[in-house]
């Protein structure tokens, strides 16, 4: 499109595509200033075709990524402001979420299998059963990561033992693996016409299949869970040129790498935590720092083909914004977010009431798969805005315990917290957060910072150079910060009965199944008793509650 005479000139563009569980964007930053200029956001839809499966259709996300680049750019013409000036593009994504596509038809041969996605527990059960001791930490000295569900290499192996498309491309080498990021780029960029198949280091230490110390796949690692290496992508750093679309280059960076630069995390001991989902990341420079404290030890990015590799502390929440959709969707307490944080602020408190989410069982700093999510400490005086409380209290206690473990692993501990993504709008859960962890919690006043990092890593790049990440060239962020209000004591107290709540989620599932004499079977980990009297409990409370909200 060209450019008429009274087009806005505002010197070099990035844009970025953010990619997520929920959602895609499309969003244009000036380079100079870091200002975003405009954006468009389309949805994306999940299915579950099972308990505990989580999917999403590869075209539709592709699709999005497509109708937010067009109506953003409509949105930037209408401004009048020069398209053409959109120098770079950088891709960040939902890391673990796996995906298989046939490189000769361009066509994925299963949907995506979403990072939440509980499918292959009996898998990593087994893996683990293997080891040595039984030790779920077996591969961590080379990968940083527990045996868990929430890792790729697991997602692969399932869908090649399970899915006779995936089998035969993989027999017959037309198979290409790769997250979110590598699906994007490789269709970007010409597709089965010469698209570029690879990722970045911060996506590829979330597979299980990265060694985290030679920065490339470990084929020790391949021949563990039986993956050929031939189907994986290369492996980039987090900014450098990949590859064109229409004369713009493209780079990628995982979502919660991204978040950090965009935070401007560029010293040892700087920390973030995103919200929606829960992730706490603690950058430490050159050196991998191995957890004994249930964190993951992850790449945090690499800026630049020939620059070190910065590693980080990583502690991951499942069920974080989720308990919100919960909430309003499956109980149907609230209509909307900001009436969650209405019903918490017109009681100030819990009242007693713990709400631990576990629905997917527990992540950092357990890795308890068999954990399941409950309520405790109901009393007849509990309505629907003591649980609304409980469910904000229960991001806030998740984030301490991934903080706790933090500052055990690195003995560094943090005077304040930086904050970012969509749930810190709700200016209640953040002065929650403050007061829970007794330190202040800071947010910026632009929330857009998993998108601005990838943009900045983009811009950066050799070849591209419109963004400069040295310290004294970085706009500073105007911000927000909430001290903590309440007393240390009645933090502390409240967080200790949390993790008694805690203590009562675990060990309430498992994949085994024993007979109760008559043929049938149930979980052997809840009586059938305990099960039957619970689920009339659970019945009469839904009941109860029912009647609460219809009376108000």
């Amino acid at each position: 499109m060209a450019a008429s005479s009274n087009r806005i000139m505002l010197g070099p563009l990035v844009a970025a595509i953010d990619q997520g569980t929920s959602s895609t964007r499309f969003l244009v930053f000036n380079a100079k200033t870091a200002e975003l200029l405009s954006h468009h956001q389309v949805e994306i839809k999940q299915s579950f075709p099972k308990e505990g499966w989580v999917e999403e259709d590869p075209k539709e996300i592709l699709q999005s990524v497509y109708e937010c680049m067009d109506r953003t750019c409509e949105k930037l013409t209408q401004l009048n402001i020069d398209i053409s000036n959109i120098k770079a593009i950088g891709v960040t994504n939902q890391r673990e979420t796996t995906l298989v596509w046939d490189k000769e038809t361009g066509e994925p041969l299963y949907n995506a299998i979403v990072w939440l996605d509980l499918r292959t527990q009996s898998t990593v059960e087994r893996l683990i059963n293997k080891t040595p001791g039984r030790n779920k930490n077996h591969l961590k000295v080379r990968t940083g990561l527990p045996i868990s569900t929430y890792f790729s290499a697991v997602k692969l192996r399932w869908l090649m033992d399970n899915v006779e498309k995936v089998h035969e491309a993989v027999l017959s080498h037309r198979a290409m693996f790769g997250t979110v990021d590598s699906w994007l780029i490789w269709c970007l960029t010409g597709g089965k016409k010469g698209g570029v198949h690879c990722t970045d280091v911060t996506n590829a230490s979330r597979t299980m299949l990265f060694n985290i110390h030679t920065m490339d796949w470990d084929p020790e690692l391949c021949k563990y869970f039986d993956i050929p290496m031939e189907i994986l992508p290369k492996v980039r750093s987090s900014s450098e040129i990949y590859g064109l679309m229409v004369s713009i280059c493209l780079q990628c960076l995982g979502d919660q790498s991204a978040a950090l630069v965009g935070q401007m995390c560029f010293k040892d001991g700087q920390a973030k935590n995103t919200y929606d989902f829960v992730y706490l990341i603690c950058l430490f420079s050159s050196y991998p720092v191995m957890s004994d404290h249930g964190l993951l030890t992850t790449v945090a990015y690499k800026l630049g083909r020939d620059k070190p590799a910065c590693y980080a502390l990583e502690g991951s929440v499942a069920i974080a914004g989720a308990v919100v959709r919960w909430l309003k969707d499956n109980l149907g307490i609230i209509q909307t977010s900001t009436e969650l944080e209405e019903l918490a602020a017109d009681v100030g408190t819990s009242y007693g009431c713990y709400f631990v989410p576990a629905f997917s069982g527990l992540y950092a700093p357990y890795w308890e798969p068999s954990a399941r999510g409950i309520i405790c400490g109901l009393t007849q005086f509990t309505n629907r805005s003591h649980l609304a409380f409980a469910a904000l209290e229960a991001v806030c206690f998740q984030t301490r315990e991934i903080l706790d473990a933090m500052n055990q692993d690195s003995g560094i501990h943090l005077s304040q917290l930086q904050v970012d993504g969509g749930m810190t709008s709700n200016r209640l859960l953040m002065q929650l957060q403050a007061d829970i962890l007794c330190i202040p919690v800071v947010k910026p006043s632009m929330p857009e910072t998993t998108a601005l990092g990838a943009a900045m890593a983009a811009g950066a790049a050799e070849g591209v150079s419109v963004w400069s990440l040295t310290p004294e060239d970085l706009t500073e962020v105007t911000s927000e910060k909430f001290e903590p209000q309440i007393n240390p004591e009645e933090s502390e107290l409240r967080y200790a009965r949390w993790k008694k709540a805690v203590q009562r989620a675990m060990n309430w599932e498992t994949t085994e199944p024993v007979n109760n004499g008559n043929g049938t079977s149930i979980f052997s980990s809840v009586p059938l008793g305990f099960y039957i009297l619970g689920s009339m409990f659970m019945l009469i409370g839904a009941k109860y509650i029912a009647g609460q909200c219809e009376s108000e």
